[in-house]
């Protein structure tokens, strides 16, 4: 016992735990329920409180704020920092990821029009089943 010897890790980083406010769509308590199930069973999570009637979701614990919305994302499309300065920098990294507006045609950004299927499409059951006969008059 008397070779070995303890030494303070003062390299290693000390991680606090932080608040990750977030506004969230909720319409209904079924949509809490959701968001607060799926924020817990992140690793490092503390505690997640839901608000709402402000629409507004708190995460405390050591984490990553950027893995936090993503997993939010995942449930609640719409959701996005309670700060706008955090918003700025996600919208703008989205923005990197995406093509330059003056590249490529204007029809690849567009979504898909909702043009009439071609009537060879249909198989001979569906088209029997759109136009069923009837003999009485």
């Amino acid at each position: 016992m008397t070779d070995k010897q303890i030494v303070a890790g003062s390299n290693s980083k000390h991680v606090e735990p932080q608040y990750v406010e977030m506004m969230v769509p909720l319409y209904s308590y079924g949509c809490e329920k959701k968001v607060k199930k799926t924020l817990s069973h992140l690793k490092g999570i503390y505690s997640v409180m839901v608000d709402h009637n402000q629409q507004k979701v708190t995460v405390w614990g050591i984490c990553n704020k950027y893995d936090v919305l993503s997993t939010v994302r995942s449930k609640r499309k719409y959701a996005r920092f309670w700060k706008l300065e955090d918003n700025t920098v996600i919208e703008m990294e989205q923005q990197g990821e995406k093509s330059p507006p003056g590249s490529g045609s204007a029809s690849a950004s567009a979504p898909p029009s909702l043009a009439p299927m071609k009537a060879g499409s249909l198989s001979w059951k569906a088209w029997k089943k759109v136009f069923t006969r009837s003999y009485s008059f």
